[in-house]
């Protein structure tokens, strides 16, 4: 008697298809963290460069002071979810919208400059809900990184 293999049967297809869902469930969470961590990583490089950009316009203008804005010191970039980044020039009337610590010291003396993050919500206060998933520049430049680690 020969036996004729012609195909699959019914317990080898979903033994397949059970491998395979096993698979793609542990895949995609794992991509999708990998892309998270990508975008951070790029609005940290981001800021760090656009930080630069900003001294080197004060540099530049002969002015002691920095930017107004973004826009002023020729600088339009967006974040890696689609957003402008946050700038504040903290001179006069801008002191009281400078972001702060949870002691709600400022962090910065200079300037602020961040990204509102995946959420794209914030807050001044870093340990507040929606500021911790923000990606910020403190400490004059020597912190960059996301809100919640500073």
């Amino acid at each position: 008697m020969h036996r004729r293999n012609s195909g699959f049967n019914i317990l080898e297809l979903m033994s397949t298809l059970a491998l395979l869902g096993v698979l793609s469930a542990v895949a995609i969470p794992a991509f999708s963290g990998y892309a998270e961590r990508a975008r951070i990583n790029r609005a940290i490089g981001d800021i760090s460069r656009l930080s630069v950009e900003i001294y080197r316009w004060r540099t530049n203008s002969g002015d002691a002071s920095f930017p107004a804005d973004l826009a002023a010191a020729g600088i339009g970039a967006t974040d890696p979810w689609g957003n402008a980044y946050s700038y504040l020039r903290i001179e006069g009337s801008n002191v009281g919208q400078r972001r702060k610590d949870r002691n709600l010291n400022p962090v910065n003396t200079d300037f602020d400059l961040y990204s509102s993050g995946p959420d794209e919500r914030t807050v001044t206060q870093f340990n507040g809900g929606p500021a911790r998933d923000d990606i910020v520049r403190a400490s004059n430049g020597s912190f960059i990184g996301i809100a919640e680690d500073y």
